[in-house]
């Protein structure tokens, strides 16, 4: 059985439904008892409302539990202890460094435990996770890997509340296998991510972390697309970025954030990403782009699918979407062709 906690947010109810109409043996869950009555009715399906710290008295019959409840930086890690107690495998749609550094620190813990800890199955990371490993098959030498991407369409009020809680922690690059801390925006260059160039600055984005583990290329930086005066304003706002921290700003900017709602269904039909990357040794240089679908879209089939897998599959430990599938599982989602290595 599947058990999606957050099923009623904007990610998680589309991942809840897309569950259901597969087949699936499928339990929404989140704190709210409201909300979580009203989803459950609505599918046909069975409700649980609980707070994070108290999972583990609800997962008696549930084999993989996919958190969507954001910001993981406050849920992954109950949830994961509740896993682990009680022999059930975590997946999450996270796409918080943090996060992943924290999960693959449990990695032998889950072993102990026979369970499977992979975080990170939606737009956050897999699409950039799975060029990565395709990058390294292409130049297995490379020493540095430039991972970036290009999106079209808005965010979800789960996303703008994650972001907000970790702008103030600044930029993260990998450096000689290590997670170092650099000033957010700290280097921009031009990049064609399959769309003609575009301005381009570094961003904490996931796979500064889990890159490094798919792959163990030990240099890892993430561009994201960014036009100009976005990026000259960033900069100049770095001094007030760890105000994010202080309270009331960080509440009044969360309770501003909640109130965001995602891209509608037209929006989602239509929008489109665009991830590009590079791997290098200093002399030879591979690069490789993708084409996806909107991210939200490719997050419900690529999270959905992902628990497919796991329901069916024996894995345990902490793995990221490229180890445990194999790169090509990006190209087994839909909307998506295939690699396309420049």
């Amino acid at each position: 059985m599947l058990l999606v906690y957050g099923a009623y947010g904007y990610t998680g109810e589309l991942i809840a439904e897309t569950a259901v109409d597969r087949g699936l043996e499928t339990v929404v869950a989140g704190r709210d008892d409201l909300r979580v009555e009203h989803l459950a009715e609505r599918l046909d399906r069975p409700g649980r409302a609980f707070a994070v710290d108290a999972a583990a008295s609800h997962l008696d019959d549930v084999e993989v539990l996919l958190n969507c409840a954001g910001p993981f930086a406050d849920t992954a890690e109950p949830l994961v202890d509740a896993c682990v107690e009680t022999g059930v495998d975590y997946l999450d749609i996270a796409g918080e460094l943090s996060v992943f550094e924290a999960l693959a620190e449990r990695d032998r813990e889950a072993e102990r435990a026979g369970v499977c800890l992979l975080p990170g199955v939606g737009f956050d990371v897999v699409p950039t996770d799975c060029l990565a490993g395709h990058l390294h098959d292409r130049h297995p030498a490379a020493t540095t890997l430039r991972l970036g991407f290009d999106v079209d369409g808005g965010v979800s009020g789960g996303t703008l509340t994650s972001a907000l809680e970790h702008a103030g922690a600044g930029g993260r690059v990998r450096r000689d296998g290590e997670v170092v801390e650099a000033p957010l925006a700290h280097r921009s260059r031009y990049v064609d991510f399959g769309r003609g160039e575009r301005n381009a600055v570094t961003v904490p984005w996931g796979d500064v972390s889990t890159a490094y583990y798919t792959t163990g290329i030990e240099n890892v930086e993430v561009y994201a697309a960014m036009p100009e005066g976005v990026e000259r304003a960033l900069q100049l706002a770095r001094p007030l970025l760890p105000l994010l921290g202080v309270e009331p700003v960080g509440r009044v900017l969360r309770s501003a954030a909640g109130a965001v709602t995602g891209p509608s269904a037209a929006e989602r039909e239509a929008g489109a990403g665009y991830v590009w990357g590079e791997a290098t040794d200093g002399e030879r240089t591979v690069v490789t782009r993708l084409r996806t679908p909107e991210p939200y879209a490719l997050t419900v089939d690529a999270a959905t699918t992902a628990a497919e897998r796991v329901l069916a599959g024996d894995r345990t430990g902490f793995e990221t979407p490229a180890a445990a599938f194999t790169p090509e599982f990006a190209l087994e989602l839909d909307g998506i062709e295939g690699f396309l290595d420049g």
